[in-house]
């Protein structure tokens, strides 16, 4: 059985369109002081239950009420719960940067588990370590070949170098790289005040990008700031164009503007997260991930291999 929270309908909708099946209908609503109440109209006892829900802003809304759902399906005797997170509510906050500070990310974990998921399914996590701090099973889903797939059609007879727009994200690079055929690497040497959050700057670039197509990978877009400066300084260093592909849009504050204005050819999102229209611009492209999460759930219930959606030989 599918559920889904009020995050993200549209995905949702989706997914269950291409599972064969129809989203088990419930009473979902906010009390006069923001507390959620969420009932299912169906049995579902005996029941492997799927619940949706992206973690898009007011993040701490559509957490809770995706735990409060788990947490119904538990006490309705639900054999087997799974959590599909399109988006991890505070995966930016897996360690701990200085004293005094939670591992949110590993408090989320915890939430889940004891709400009563069996089970987590997400995309993309901001580090992969997160997955340890879950004690069940946790399918972590790659975006990459959604995305490098639509950048080498589109593209693929040009001169491409991949670029990490940090020191951090240069091994999701290289396989970035290796799916566009061996092209050429290049990071943006930037630096961050941990004080300031959302504030950086971008300070040279490492590798040949002059006269080349960047695509400037990343596994999520925030604010905008990083990609920003990132596509501003590969500019200036002489790349004929620069594309822009994240897994993540969360797209907060003037991140659309800074994208629109960045001088970025084509920006590329998949829908883990909502869009909204007042969010969009002309150089955006947005992915749907909704054929990868109904694979990845129907190989799960099926006690079928979610590895094999990603290496042919498994």
């Amino acid at each position: 059985m599918l559920f889904a929270g009020r995050s993200h309908p549209e995905l949702a909708e989706e997914v269950a369109k291409r599972l064969d099946v129809q989203l088990t209908p419930q009473s979902s609503y906010d009390f006069a002081n923001g507390e959620i109440f969420v009932r299912f109209e169906e049995s579902v006892r005996g029941c492997d239950a799927f619940v949706i829900q992206s973690h898009c802003a007011p993040v701490n809304k559509w957490l809770m009420e995706q735990l409060l759902m788990v947490d119904a399906l538990k006490r309705a005797s639900a054999k087997q719960i799974t959590a599909v997170m399109p988006f991890y509510g505070y995966a930016r906050q897996d360690k701990k940067h200085r004293g005094r500070e939670p591992v949110s990310a590993r408090l989320i974990a915890d939430m889940f588990a004891m709400a009563g998921a069996d089970r987590i399914m997400t995309v993309d996590l901001h580090t992969a370590q997160i997955q340890g701090f879950f004690d069940g099973p946790v399918d972590h889903l790659f975006a990459q070949n959604l995305l490098a797939g639509y950048v080498r059609d589109k593209y693929g007879g040009a001169a491409i170098t991949v670029v990490s727009p940090d020191a951090g994200r240069t091994k999701l690079a290289e396989k970035w790289a290796d799916r566009l055929g061996g092209c050429p690497l290049a990071f943006v040497h930037k630096t961050r005040d941990p004080v300031r959050p959302n504030e950086v700057v971008a300070n040279r670039v490492v590798g040949d990008v002059k006269g080349r197509i960047c695509v400037t990978i990343d596994d999520m877009v925030d604010t905008g700031g990083t990609i920003s400066e990132a596509v501003g300084q590969l500019l200036r260093e002489g790349a004929a164009e620069v594309i822009v592909a994240a897994t993540h849009g969360v797209l907060s504050g003037p991140a659309s503007r800074r994208l629109a204005t960045c001088g970025a050819r084509e920006v590329i999102f998949t829908n883990t997260l909502p869009i909204p229209d007042e969010r969009r611009f002309p150089q955006l492209t947005v992915l749907s991930i909704a054929p990868l999460l109904a694979r990845a759930i129907r190989e799960v219930f099926q006690n079928g291999s979610v590895t094999s959606l990603f290496d042919d030989h498994a």
